[in-house]
């Protein structure tokens, strides 16, 4: 019976790595998420069922548009499957037991499927476009403060929490004011705001280890790139989406805290 629960928590991962796909294209082209059904990006023909069940539809149609035949990103099969993982570890982690089913645990582990994915749509857009969106953060705060909540119900100090929130609501309003001054935003303070609410969620030391994996994977990334005097150009003029390899670096220290606290 587990091994079913964990195949539909895999399925489910599947599932939300599709929306993923969906809110990492849209969103920057103020396009809606929740509206309007999918369409291929290069022919703009509606996508019907078939055509969107995870993983399954791509192998399907062999990597390419039914319609228009264009090749599909493999990044959407990528991140179904990544995503499909992640949940499957994370409930893992967390021992989930249909015949024994703690009212505390699954809370839990909703709080922290919403920070998951929070980070899977904030690193997939900096990826893309090398930006963390202040409108992502807004929402991913709603997330943090129903969690916070869930901790005042436990009885759980929340005051460094607070903190944490009260941290990146000034950090989106100076990004929002520069936005508007200068007509553009501040990366740097995208990456702090981008800190302060995964601190909401990971303790302290290993956001600081996430931190110091993340430089690493960014300096042994650019080495690689330097062996090839070919890219030489192109390494100077790179945007290094620092959010991308943070996002993903603690979507995995969630599941390494369950094993150490």
């Amino acid at each position: 019976m587990e091994i079913i629960i964990y195949f539909l928590i895999f399925i489910i991962g599947t599932l939300f790595g599709s929306f993923f796909s969906l809110a990492i294209y849209r969103i920057p082209i103020k396009q809606s998420i929740v509206h309007g059904r999918s369409y291929c990006p290069k022919c703009n023909h509606k996508l019907s069922f078939i055509d969107l069940i995870p993983v399954f539809s791509y192998i399907a149609l062999g990597g390419k548009c039914r319609y228009c035949k264009e090749k599909i990103r493999e990044r959407y099969i990528i991140l179904e499957i990544l995503s499909g993982i992640v949940f499957l570890l994370f409930g893992l982690t967390l021992k989930i037991n249909i015949y024994e089913l703690e009212i505390e645990k699954l809370i839990y582990f909703i709080f922290g499927v919403l920070f998951i994915s929070s980070l899977f749509i904030i690193g997939g857009i900096d990826r893309e476009n090398h930006s963390i969106l202040n409108l992502v953060l807004l929402f991913s705060l709603i997330s943090g403060i129903g969690y916070i909540i869930y901790l005042y119900v436990l009885h759980i100090n929340i005051y460094r929490y607070i903190i944490y929130i009260i941290i990146m609501l000034v950090l989106i309003l100076i990004n929002t004011i520069l936005l508007k001054i200068k007509g553009k935003e501040l990366y740097t303070i995208q990456i702090l705001t981008l800190c302060a609410y995964i601190l909401i969620f990971i303790k302290e030391e290993l956001v600081i280890l996430s931190i110091i994996i993340t430089f690493l994977l960014i300096s042994i990334k650019q080495m690689i790139l330097n062996r090839n005097k070919k890219n030489i150009v192109e390494i100077k003029n790179q945007n290094i989406s620092i959010g991308f390899y943070l996002c993903f670096t603690n979507i995995f220290m969630i599941i390494l805290q369950s094993y150490i606290f």
